[in-house]
């Protein structure tokens, strides 16, 4: 007879759900009271004389005669032209993954099917420039970048990103490649495909989720960014991170505070849905680069 599987008990079902819930809250709250705070004045989302003002909005009321306020993306939008900063990093962010996708899925195939010995140095070569501080590397690039006069402008920042990112795409998609088995492509070489022809139409189809996973990751790398970005663009190039650093570093100003608080949900929300949006592809792509087959 099958032995009847052992149901669990309804207190630790309880237990496990409260402590969910548990990390739910804690993991959203902080997000979610920005959220709240974005639409509130400053007197009463950071008020000294009690934490209850920021529910309540006293001072919100008093100032423009509703508990809520859209004063703050006003400020940062219009007023200091954040949508600037949108732009800017929008362009960094597209041509940091495009560009690192293209020469890590390249590099990583050719170095997950390449038999010889100098392919392990390649990639302990590119493992330590990876765990550098990424400070030490922008600070190598300073002075070339003046002596050229490319300083400040979209472009070389791109480059160093890519220059940062690119040994993590290559270890990343090389993991990818090798949980394929080698003879999916050589059939298609004896099918009649040419090498190249055999990766683009037979290997990269089955492998996507890697690279949406990887390119999730490019993405987080330049749009989260703010060592690179804030010491080699240029005033009017900035992208959303130095941006937003900008707002808090003049707090001596009114308002500027909650320019900042309204430019970090801005600039949050879009990668809470990108997340989301992607996260079968996600965990399916971490869990083929994990396995070897």
């Amino acid at each position: 007879m099958i032995p009847a599987v052992r149901r669990q008990p309804k207190s630790l079902k309880t237990v496990s759900l409260l402590l969910v819930l548990i990390w739910v809250f804690l993991a959203a709250f902080p997000f979610a009271w920005t959220v709240w705070g974005s639409f509130k004045v400053e007197q009463d989302f950071f008020s000294r004389d009690s934490w209850w003002n920021a529910v309540t909005g006293v001072r919100t009321i008093a100032q423009t005669g509703s508990a809520f306020t859209s004063g703050g993306y006003y400020g940062a939008w219009v007023v200091r032209d954040f949508a600037s900063s949108v732009f800017n990093t929008t362009i960094v962010t597209i041509a940091v993954v495009v560009i690192s996708l293209t020469f890590g899925t390249l590099g990583g195939y050719a170095l997950s099917r390449s038999s010889h010995r100098y392919t392990f140095w390649i990639l302990m070569v590119a493992l330590v420039f990876r765990a550098m501080p990424h400070i030490t590397l922008v600070s190598g690039y300073l002075l070339p970048f003046f002596q050229l006069n490319i300083w400040g402008y979209l472009p070389t920042a791109i480059m160093v990103l890519v220059a940062i990112n690119q040994p993590f795409t290559l270890w990343m998609l090389h993991s990818f490649f090798l949980s394929i088995p080698k003879d999916l492509d050589e059939s298609a070489m004896v099918d009649g495909c040419s090498r190249f022809q055999a990766f683009r139409l037979v290997v990269i189809p089955v492998m996507w989720p890697g690279v949406i996973t990887t390119g999730l990751f490019s993405f987080l790398l330049a749009y989260n960014d703010f060592a690179v970005t804030a010491m080699l663009l240029s005033q009017p190039n900035q992208t959303m991170v130095p941006k937003i650093a900008s707002f808090l570093g003049t707090v001596q100003q009114d308002g500027n505070v909650m320019f900042a608080v309204a430019a970090v949900v801005s600039a949050t929300a879009p990668l809470f849905l990108l997340v989301m949006f992607f996260q079968r592809q996600i965990v399916s792509g971490l869990t083929a680069g994990a396995v070897k087959g």
